[in-house]
């Protein structure tokens, strides 16, 4: 069994930069045969670079304070200066170890409220007590951590294997179940015969003696046959406790939509069904003088202004909304769960490249329908904008990645493959799919548009655009908002996230709500006479992303302790990527609600 260092990362819960290093660029002892494990797409785009460590050892063998190597530092050597610097750095940043034997993270489990116990997938490389006599970070966990101005290094772990034998099931063999850690800061008398005992291992914040810091470690393996192998993550992921809030935050969500439907259903069958009743009487005198939804419909389908910009948007959102279903279908089966590492981000890579076609035909079709005819620029648009922008912001992150000399920035070579299945793959399936959109016929429309523009009266100030679309993305943000705190938790702090059962139920609400809440502010624009409804649908239900960009720089003030420029550009960098998508995604999803509202009660009145 041997184990594999991963990146290391920023901490669990509270991040000072976002830049990650790889295990080699800090002085640790290393593997003399260092080997390097290939690594799928996903792992690479999030910057998971796997190296194998020096840690090794032999299944049942315990050690006791075995001797890794010893590191001196020279107070006047300048380059032991720099490395003992950037050790301090990584220290005083909070930053992580994060190993893998056997496919499993290795775990530090400590007690927190309540008695319960938290396993955290890596540990801290060390921590600093100030220069006022505050203990930062893990330093609070020990009390002899306390000297001014002084960094205490973990030099020191005690590794416990918990392994599951198969001799009583009538299989030969063992399997590894569970693979825990303490970390410890031990200062050994002699370095050539460490007993693991002593005080803490400090290093003064002022460098002005040699240093000499000795790597060691201990192993102990346990039988215990009571786990099952395959139910060796549960004991990292029943730690978090996430499930309560998590029903929580699904009753939420149900409330909202439960309210929301009632609503639409209220309007649908009571409300349109009296104004379709009025409107569809013989007398027609009558219904003609009063104001109303149907009072519009000679520019109810009077083609939007800027329709090719709008028709690249619904065919990337479609592309999107497809990718994102299918994703969370295979994760909520299990194909993508954390034990397949970067299969996710694979997943969702290599399905977004693959459904270029429907982007094409949902762009192609909207826009003809629209009366559009530059159907080059159309296409190219489709298969370009979008994507560009998405790139360019991830090419600008990855060049400040490599400024920073972070092992999360992506090799030249993944760059020009990702290239590669964009305009390889994902280009010409836009060109299929916008060729079939071109071919057929428009989309036909239940009623006439009149040459002339009717003239939209005077507007209250809650139908006007501005403050409907502001109160449309509400509802949708409130459905989703917890949810939301979790994976900004596992994307910028390092944390697991396996629940998407609870994800993929989310989405569904998220669906449901968008729809609803577009369909209602749409019909009481039309009752108020105002047609321009194309592009004020897809705005409406895609403000929600403006909600997720205020709460995502709540997030970085209140949950992370960001330290440097870089780091900060790095989080608004990736995270304008992600509202952007977003924005697509729940535009799209209001856009086609409302288009098969506003199709539905045009088609079911008389008009002369």
């Amino acid at each position: 069994i041997q184990c594999i260092w991963k990146v290391i990362r920023p901490p669990e819960i509270i991040a000072h930069s976002l830049s990650t290093n790889s295990f080699h660029s800090f002085d640790f002892c290393k593997d003399d045969n260092e080997r390097r494990p290939s690594e799928n797409l996903g792992q690479v785009l999030f910057g998971e670079r796997i190296e194998t460590s020096p840690y090794k050892f032999s299944f049942k063998k315990d050690e006791k304070c075995k001797k890794l190597c010893t590191k001196t530092y020279v107070k006047d050597k300048t380059e032991d200066k720099n490395m003992l610097d950037f050790l301090k750095r990584g220290m005083q940043l909070n930053y992580q170890h994060h190993w893998i034997v056997d496919n499993m993270p290795v775990t530090w489990c400590y007690d927190v409220e309540d008695s319960q116990k938290y396993c955290n997938p890596g540990f801290p490389i060390g921590c600093l007590v100030t220069t006022e006599g505050r203990a930062k970070d893990a330093c609070v966990i020990n009390s002899e951590f306390n000297k001014k101005n002084t960094f205490y290094i973990f030099n020191h772990v005690d590794i416990k294997l918990t392994y599951h034998n198969g001799e009583g099931e009538g299989w030969r063999g063992a399997r590894l179940v569970a693979a825990t850690l303490e970390p410890k800061s031990i200062n050994n008398a002699d370095a050539d015969k460490p007993t693991c005992e002593g005080p803490p291992m400090e290093v003064p914040g002022e460098f002005s003696s040699d240093v000499k810091i000795t790597y060691t470690y201990s192993v102990s393996f346990e039988e215990n046959n009571d786990i099952k192998w395959a139910s060796r993550w549960d004991y990292i992921l029943v730690s978090m406790p996430h499930t309560n809030i998590q029903w929580f935050s699904i009753m939420n969500s149900l409330v909202i939509v439960l309210f929301l439907s009632g609503m639409v259903a209220m309007i649908m069958l009571r409300t349109l069904h009296k104004d379709i009743a009025r409107y569809n009487q013989v007398d027609q005198e009558d219904a003609q003088e009063e104001s109303g939804w149907k009072q519009v419909h000679g520019d109810v389908f009077r083609p939007p202004r800027k329709g090719m910009l709008l028709s690249v948007f619904l065919g990337q959102g479609t592309q999107i909304f497809i990718m994102t279903f299918i994703t969370l279908f295979l994760a909520c089966l299990g194909f993508l769960s954390p034990a397949n590492r970067g299969a996710l981000m694979t997943c969702s890579v290599v399905l977004w490249v693959l459904l270029g076609t429907p982007a094409g035909y949902v762009s192609a079709r909207l826009y003809k329908t629209f009366g559009g005819e530059k159907w080059k620029t159309n296409v190219l648009l489709t298969a370009l904008l979008c994507p560009g922008i998405v790139f360019a912001d991830f090419f600008l992150m990855n060049l400040i990645l490599w400024v920073e000399g972070s092992s999360a920035a992506i090799p030249f070579g993944t760059l020009v493959a990702i290239l590669a299945l964009w305009f390889g793959i994902s280009v010409p399936l836009t060109f299929i799919g916008a060729y079939f959109g071109f071919k057929r016929p428009a989309i036909e429309q239940p009623v006439r548009t009149n040459q002339i523009p009717r003239q939209i009266p005077e507007q209250s100030f809650f139908t006007k655009p501005v403050p409907g679309i502001v109160m449309g993305g509400i509802l949708p943000f409130g459905c989703i908002f917890i949810q939301l705190f979790f994976i900004l938790n596992s994307i910028w702090s390092h944390q697991m996230y396996y629940m998407f059962g609870f994800l993929f139920l989310v989405f569904i609400i998220l669906l449901i709500t968008c729809s609803e809440a577009t369909i209602l502010l749409c019909y009481f624009h039309l009752c108020a006479e105002d047609y321009h409804w194309w592009w004020r649908s897809f705005l409406t239900s895609g403000f929600t992303a403006v909600y997720l960009f205020v709460y995502a720089v709540h997030y970085f003030f209140s949950k992370l302790q960001i330290v440097g420029a870089a780091s900060t550009i790095l989080y608004f960098g990736y995270t304008s990527i992600m509202v952007l998508i977003f924005f697509l995604f729940t535009g799209t999803i209001g856009f086609f609600a409302c288009f098969w509202f506003v199709n539905k009660i045009y088609s079911v009145v008389k008009v002369d």
